[in-house]
């Protein structure tokens, strides 16, 4: 995506199945784990950089020890600042005693992040400061084991008011009005419920003490604490915690929007928000990592045993498309196939608008995430071609593409200049080409990108790069469809004026003497706030409907081309229809569609417009 944004969160878990002796034997390696938990990490290390963290709970310890340990960073390179510091615990252990290096009982006892449960996140920030406080996992601690939580999660939700109040009338006083802060303390309050619950009912039977606590975190039902805590939550998300007594959960929310994925075997219980991390880091066949069900917790017991337990209602399944456009590791074979299916079905338009003039048309790829749409482009371009050797378009004989790669980025541009307009012109220069491949004033520049969001790279960048080439049209390619509607599930796209559509669509009305749709619309969302019916319907989709997908694509290559430009510049978007015959399973497409998964979303796409219609740059949830 030559237009940068920030995006997503990636969870980790690793849950040691045997006892700790058994790895430190087995592998010779007292941070074997924590060696697997910065591998599983760091192959997600595309999901957050602004900032990670990782905690780890020991099993079976005495009281008056620790066992439950955290480590959270927001240095330039987090991953390494932590596990630097973990690491550190075991060379001091190596460098004080080296003959007691292998020895597991002492390790458990004196040495940190030893323990057999681990939970690791990775940090993109879609609200508040980039701050050490903001970062996953949370600690809600207590001296009772059964009601300590540690949480992370890859989660927006949209009813962040709702969600306060409720906690105010359970009693509770919320620090912040943040979903990380309500939803650590729902859950919490739910835990502490379900702890009490037990301690109720087991006390008869038990003396106070050590036997009670045990049989209290033997009986916990987490699955019933997921259905009380979860049943309000509106949004996307992936939950990972952690109880002090060693039992974890993974949560999905209903419609499957955010990712995650699990393996298991006699050693370990992994999840992980991508699967090509958990392949890597243990090494499982893909057919073995397996998806957490929409609406389904895995449920991984204090014993180390696990299975998935339905908390909420599941409710059509509508997986983020985007993780397979552009945000999730490539690697994926099947995510590897879709995005080449992508490049594959915009051929025919791709060659209509070349008008079929293969001899003077040279093709190439937005690096580098591109590269495989790029791929299955060039695929589908050779089929047709195939299809119709003998085949007359337009007066040309069809021939096989002339690829060339022609933008690259130089990743040492730094534009770190207060001046705007020296930023601007630096800007220009982050990408660079490849010359006298081009045909001056006689080929046409095909370029596809995987998609297009603000089209300010594209404007002050690509399309200033391509025009020292002096060809006579350049053709921008999009693999994703026009991005219309804000976000609010995760990604950091909620701001109205940030899409380049929707910036083509107000000059549109504009031009046409429709301006009276645009303060239609802003009353009718104003309304729905104010009489708070403004999840039953997104009013936004009113200012697009005049329109054909070709107008808005046409006055977007007009905003997007700048004033010395001297080639005729297109702009091609995949259709929803070719990106939902591409990625058939995960079918979320409302930044595409204006069609949210859930009442909220709509909620957040008006008051988003109304956002845009006052002036306000902030988020609309």
């Amino acid at each position: 995506m030559s237009d940068a944004i920030k995006h997503e969160c990636g969870i980790a878990i690793i849950r040691l199945r045997k006892p700790y002796a058994h790895y430190v034997e087995k592998y010779r390696n007292p941070k074997w784990a924590a060696d697997k938990m910065y591998l599983l990490m760091e192959k997600q290390h595309n999901r957050g950089q602004d900032g990670a963290g990782v905690a780890n709970i020991k099993l079976a310890v005495q009281p008056g020890s620790q066992y439950i340990y955290r480590q959270r960073s927001v240095e330039s390179q987090p991953l390494v600042d932590i596990f630097k510091r973990v690491g550190k615990k075991f060379k001091k252990a190596w460098e004080e005693h080296p003959e007691l290096y292998h020895d597991a009982d002492w390790l458990m006892k004196n040495v940190d992040y030893t323990g057999e449960v681990w939970l690791g996140h990775l940090r993109y920030g879609t609200h508040s400061a980039n701050s050490i406080d903001s970062c996953h996992p949370m600690l809600r601690a207590n001296s009772w084991r059964s009601r300590n939580l540690v949480l992370a999660g890859n989660f927006n939700m949209t009813n962040v008011d709702e969600l306060f109040a409720k906690l105010i009338e359970l009693g509770q006083h919320p620090k912040e009005r943040v979903d990380t802060v309500t939803v650590m303390e729902k859950i919490g309050h739910f835990l502490d419920e379900e702890a009490q619950r037990q301690f109720d009912y087991l006390k008869a039977n038990f003396q106070e003490g050590p036997e009670l606590s045990a049989a209290i975190e033997r009986a916990i039902d987490l699955a019933r604490v997921l259905q009380r805590s979860c049943r309000d939550f509106d949004g996307g998300y992936a939950m990972a915690g952690l109880t002090g007594y060693g039992a974890a959960f993974v949560a999905r929310d209903p419609n499957g929007i955010r990712p995650a994925y699990y393996y298991a075997n006699d050693e370990v219980v992994v999840v992980a928000s991508e699967k090509p991390a958990i392949k890597t880091a243990f090494g499982a066949n893909y057919e073995e990592i397996i998806e957490i069900k929409p609406g389904y917790a895995l449920i991984i017991g204090h014993d180390g045993n696990f299975s998935q337990h339905q908390f909420i209602e599941p409710r059509p399944k509508k997986s983020c498309s985007f993780e397979r456009i552009y945000f999730s590791r490539g690697t994926d074979p099947e995510i590897y196939q879709e995005r080449k299916k992508l490049g594959e079905l915009l051929g025919p338009q791709v060659l209509e608008a070349t008008d079929y003039d293969l001899d003077n048309t040279v093709f190439s790829y937005i690096p580098n995430t591109a590269e495989t749409a790029y791929m299955g482009l060039i695929s589908g371009i050779d089929n047709i071609v195939e299809k119709a050797k003998d085949g007359d378009f337009g007066g040309h004989k069809l021939r096989r593409p002339r690829v060339e790669k022609l933008v690259i980025k130089d990743v040492k541009m730094r534009t770190f200049i207060t001046n705007d307009s020296d930023r601007d012109d630096l800007v220009s220069h982050v990408y660079d080409t490849t010359y006298e491949v081009i045909n001056k004033h006689e080929d046409t520049i095909v370029v596809i990108d995987d998609s297009i969001v603000r089209g300010t790279t594209l404007e002050k960048s690509i399309l200033t790069m391509l025009n020292k080439l002096e060809a006579k049209h350049i053709i921008i390619v999009s693999s994703a469809p026009q991005i219309r509607y804000p976000d609010c599930y995760g990604i950091d796209m909620s701001r109205m004026k940030e899409f380049v559509a929707f910036r083509a669509v107000i000059a549109l009305l504009t031009e046409r003497g429709l301006d009276s749709l645009i303060d239609q619309t802003y009353d009718a969302c104003l309304a729905a706030i104010h009489n708070e019916t403004s999840k039953e319907e997104n009013l936004v989709k009113r200012l697009y409907a005049p329109f054909t997908d070709q107008e808005i694509s046409d006055k977007i290559a007009e905003i997007v081309t700048p004033k010395q430009m001297k080639a005729k510049v297109s702009i091609i978007f995949q259709t929803v229809e070719n990106l939902h015959k591409a990625c058939p399973n995960h079918t979320g497409d409302w930044y595409f569609t204006g069609d949210y998964p859930t009442p909220g979303g709509n909620k957040v796409v008006n008051q988003a417009f109304v956002n845009y219609m006052q002036g306000k740059t902030v988020r609309a949830y």
